[in-house]
């Protein structure tokens, strides 16, 4: 169910910004309003307060977002908020946002190497990845990981590739155990 609540309320602000030429400024806006609930997480709570009415979460989220987000996100959280669903914001905001790098062919990568990546290598990687989609730029996030011995493990989406040294002894290992198993 929650996940019917972020594809069609991010979904629709999508539309929005689709349809309002606006999307890369929605965009912005909308992580300047991440980061506000991030920085203020009263803030949220406020909003989720069963004891405060929908009228005065309204009346809040026009003291904080009118005049300073366009008046079609200001919108779009009041509509939220009216349908009862701010408790959503984070993950409505999350497939909005994911759906604005998709449609401007911006990859997500996550790269996980046994020792840190000089800049040369990270470049190497990301123009592999641009070889290999139809992404025109990815945003990167690297981390180490000395159990992996050699090698690195790319995950982008729900796709990976594991080319460590750790997962290639393992394989080895397992297909060791078999044959073993195999002729006794």
């Amino acid at each position: 169910m929650a996940k019917l609540v972020d594809k069609t309320y991010g979904q629709a602000l999508f539309d929005l910004g689709i349809e309002d030429g606006k999307i890369d400024e929605y965009a912005k806006q909308v992580e300047v309003i991440r980061s506000m609930f991030h920085e203020n997480p009263d803030l949220l709570k406020l909003l989720l307060h069963p004891q405060i009415t929908k009228e005065e979460k309204v009346d809040v989220i026009e003291t904080c977002f009118k005049g300073k987000v366009d008046d079609a996100v200001t919108g779009f959280m009041v509509i939220v908020v009216k349908a009862g669903r701010q408790g959503d914001f984070e993950s409505i905001f999350s497939y909005f946002l994911n759906a604005v790098k998709a449609y401007k062919h911006i990859g997500t990568a996550y790269v996980t190497s046994a020792k840190a990546l000089t800049d040369a290598q990270k470049k190497a990687v990301e123009d592999r990845l641009l070889q290999l989609t139809d992404n025109v730029s990815y945003e990167t996030y690297y981390k180490v990981d000395p159990s992996l011995i050699g090698g690195m493990v790319i995950r982008i989406g729900d796709k990976v590739v594991d080319s460590s040294i750790k997962t290639q002894l393992e394989t080895i290992s397992k297909k060791l155990m078999a044959i073993q198993l195999g002729n006794q």
